[in-house]
């Protein structure tokens, strides 16, 4: 494979902010940053033969099994956004990834850390990718591993007391 994002990133296609997604205070509901971060998902599971036919074909499928967001700056009705995924560690069934949504200025609105489980949905039960899936994120990790980890993995979730 020689696509970019085996050594950088992967990122998204440009998405625009839609007017149904703005809160009562004017700017991107909280539950939109997720809805973005999961379409730059959707949009690499397509790329690399994990899309939406990859459960008809395998009958296995990818669960979230945890997600924590971080918001930075908000965004209103109309912005541009793409969202990126580095992959940070991983076995057969599992992914540890990071996401940024980047505004069209080049500012990072929100950083999201997951992890992701691949399902065999007969049972349903965590089962191992297919060797070129795996592959695949395994070519990633590589890359990825010598590039710099956002602030915001691993960060604890926590009230700031003064001292």
């Amino acid at each position: 494979m020689t696509q970019p994002f085996l050594s950088q990133p992967f990122l998204s296609e440009p998405m625009v902010v839609r007017p149904e997604w703005i809160d009562f205070n004017g700017h991107l509901n909280m539950a939109y940053y997720n809805v973005l971060m999961d379409l730059g998902v959707d949009a690499l599971w397509q790329e690399i033969g994990f899309g939406g036919d990859y459960l008809a074909r395998t009958g296995h499928t990818t669960y979230s099994a945890e997600y924590h967001m971080h918001y930075m700056r908000e965004v209103h009705q109309g912005d541009t956004l793409r969202a990126t995924f580095q992959v940070l560690d991983m076995n057969d069934k599992s992914i540890h990834f990071c996401q940024e949504l980047i505004h069209q200025d080049g500012w990072v609105s929100a950083g999201g850390e997951g992890m992701c489980l691949h399902i065999d949905q007969s049972g349903p039960r965590v089962a191992p990718m297919p060797a070129d899936i795996l592959q695949t994120f395994q070519t990633m990790r590589a890359a990825h591993a010598t590039l710099p980890v956002p602030g915001f993995v691993g960060r604890p979730m926590g009230i700031r007391h003064k001292a």
